[in-house]
């Protein structure tokens, strides 16, 4: 299983709209992406303005095509200018789940 995991930091008083956009992209993963077997996003309870995401892909090249996708690029159009520094991104091969 590829996996990738981000960390993204919308700036004060936009937690709401980057909240949107992520949830958004999670809807068209939902709808539209079969090989994506998993779509997390969770919002800091300390602090509303950190999210992150877990994504699990049947392999690299659904990763690639999900990270292609319209939906994504929809969400760094919406995203870019309200982050708060860099967005970290880790991809990895899952080496442990519970199912």
């Amino acid at each position: 299983m590829q996996t990738l995991s981000a960390i993204i930091r919308a700036r004060p008083g936009q937690e709401t709209t980057m909240r949107d956009a992520l949830l958004a992209v999670a809807d068209h993963v939902r709808l539209n992406e079969p090989e994506t077997v998993g779509f997390f996003i969770a919002q800091g309870d300390e602090d509303p303005c950190l999210f992150t995401t877990y994504e699990r892909f049947t392999n690299k090249a659904a990763m690639d095509r999900h990270n292609g996708s319209d939906a994504v690029a929809a969400f760094f159009a919406i995203a870019r200018p309200i982050l708060d520094g860099p967005v970290t991104l880790v991809t990895a091969i899952e080496t442990s789940t519970k199912a």
